[in-house]
């Protein structure tokens, strides 16, 4: 029986595999996944990492993105491709699955089997399992603690403690909001301990093995050091690494976009107006956390569950909840660290409901509900990854570039093919603020870019320009007020029609005559045939 549980298991891995694998370069990198990427390319090429306490997170995605670079024989920057990059966040998407495992004997296997299903389908798991930031290893390094203190508290082996510092110091090392986190953790257990069991847990902290807690702190450290040193490369890192949250707390209350009420979160996961005809919704999965909250909350769960880890769960999912939604400032991939507890809570109570009923046709009726419900979770997430993956309908979707980042690479590359200097030739892309990702990703393979927030008057113009179209004027005075007459070359259009690089973020592109006319004139014949016919 346990072998066919333990089979049953592994289908699901492999389904929830599956279904995150497939054309992991179909949507276009967001623009945190293509700074993510660039900071790869510097340590792949330069062995260079430096953390930066100022922006960005922690070191942990790129350091384990060397991995699939190295087994895929990529060892410079343009190599890298988006499979390599996303493939990193498919794992550890299906580690918080694996990671169910050893919690068999405080759940039981219908639980463990049922939160692996809703994990591996949940649209938003799915999502931002196939998006190259830090937020799905945080929560599989978070979950991580929550299996290692469980495992410990079951065997008392300093193997597990060692385990749970290893997991604290790669939560510290991936985000600074691992401090949001701990803190959900801490108060949680607190709560679990006093509230429920305040005789039983003095009794048990005088039983503390300090030799125990001196193995957790040291892994933990020692995790957090190893990475933030660069693997000591810099040791200044180690420094900035708690500097970092004095500069977060100043940010927190001075954001002034991404800024969002308190029901945000919930608003996203359970009510969308209908698009497409989806009705894109989790609430199948908010409905069976709120009934497996009340189950453990009422002490109605079986007596095969250990409660006061499903309780532990329950109490951090909310604590981690309300922390994260008084927070103003937003982020959709925010909702994985709580969600995933409301994951494992929504499998607690479609175990409960069905082991508290004896009717056979209501049992059947539910089986059939979760089911269906199951069904449209799927559904949603292949519709959301696979056809709506960059579409704003998609409320996982967030101020995402779309195709239009292909067609600028895809035109710059054909116009450069025919510079004498190839993919050498000089390129301005020129954006107020610096606002040109995510660009660098995909113009990585052209060496002589400059990368401007401004128009350099003092710089000879390259032979192509890409500008944002507040800088436009300033552009036409470089190329055709200040150079003295005889000097001044024509400059035409790059692009046919509107680009975006991002929603209402136009770009505008610009190549000189000369190699505007190689371009056109040399191509096939039946290419430039085309073009007459566009402009027709």
């Amino acid at each position: 029986m346990k072998t066919q549980k333990l089979i049953l298991f592994i289908i699901v891995l492999l389904a929830a595999a599956v279904i995150r694998l497939p054309q992991l370069s179909i949507r276009a990198l967001h623009t945190d996944e293509a700074i993510h990427a660039v900071k790869l390319g510097e340590l792949i090429e330069h062995n260079n990492y430096k953390y930066d306490w100022h922006e960005y997170h922690g070191p942990t995605l790129n350091y384990f993105s060397l991995v699939p670079a190295v087994l895929r024989g990529q060892f410079t920057y343009p190599e890298l491709d988006e499979f390599t990059l996303r493939v990193v966040t498919v794992f550890f998407g299906l580690l918080l699955i694996l990671l169910l495992f050893p919690l068999v004997n405080g759940l039981g296997w219908p639980i463990v089997l049922s939160a692996g299903i809703f994990t591996a389908i949940s649209p938003v798991m799915v999502f931002y399992s196939r998006y190259y930031i830090m937020e799905i290893l945080l929560v599989a390094f978070s979950f991580g603690v929550i299996v290692s203190a469980y495992r410990y508290l079951k065997t008392h082996h300093i193997a597990w403690v060692i385990w749970m510092g290893v997991f604290i110091g790669l939560m510290h090392a991936t985000k600074e909001t691992c401090i949001i986190v701990w803190g959900a953790m801490g108060l949680a257990l607190l709560i679990n301990a006093f509230a429920w069991h305040p005789i039983a847990t003095r009794e048990y902290l005088k039983l503390i093995r300090w030799d125990h807690v001196a193995a957790l702190f040291l892994s933990a450290v020692g995790i957090s050091i190893l990475f933030f040193s660069s693997f000591f490369a810099n040791p200044r890192g180690i420094i900035d690494s708690v500097i970092t949250f004095t500069n977060y707390f100043n940010k927190a209350g001075n954001f002034d976009i991404h800024i969002y009420p308190w029901y945000w979160y919930l608003k996203i996961l359970l009510y969308n107006p209908a698009s497409y005809g989806v009705n894109w919704s989790e609430g199948f999965i908010f409905a069976f956390a709120l009934l497996g909250f009340f189950a453990v909350f009422s002490g109605r769960c079986s007596s095969r569950i250990d409660e006061n880890l499903l309780r532990f769960i329950a109490l951090f999912t909310l604590i981690l909840t309300v922390l994260y939604s008084a927070i103003p400032y937003k982020t959709p991939w925010i909702v994985l660290g709580f969600w995933h507890g409301f994951v494992i809570m929504a499998a607690a109570g479609a175990v409960y409901m069905l082991s508290t009923i004896r009717n056979r046709m209501v049992i059947g009726g539910i089986v059939f509900l979760l089911l269906l419900g199951s069904a449209n979770l799927l559904w949603q997430s292949l519709l959301g990854n696979f056809k709506y993956y960059d579409d704003p309908a998609n409320p996982w979707v967030f101020s995402h570039p779309q195709k239009d980042v292909f067609a600028i690479r895809d035109k710059v590359r054909a116009v450069a093919k025919y510079h004498p200097d190839g993919k050498n030739v000089r390129i301005d892309v020129i954006c107020a603020g610096g606002d040109y990702w995510p660009l660098p990703w995909y113009l990585r393979e052209f060496p002589r870019i400059g990368w401007w927030n401004e128009v350099n008057m003092d710089t000879p113009a390259s032979p192509i320009v890409l500008v944002s179209p507040d800088l436009e004027s300033e552009l036409a005075r470089k190329l055709y007020e200040i150079p003295p007459p005889g000097h001044r070359e024509l400059y035409m259009p790059l692009f046919d029609d509107y680009r975006e690089l991002r929603p209402m973020i136009e770009i505008r592109g610009y190549v000189v005559k000369s190699l505007f006319d190689r371009y056109y004139y040399e191509q096939p014949p039946i290419i430039n045939q085309e073009k007459e016919n566009e402009r027709e």
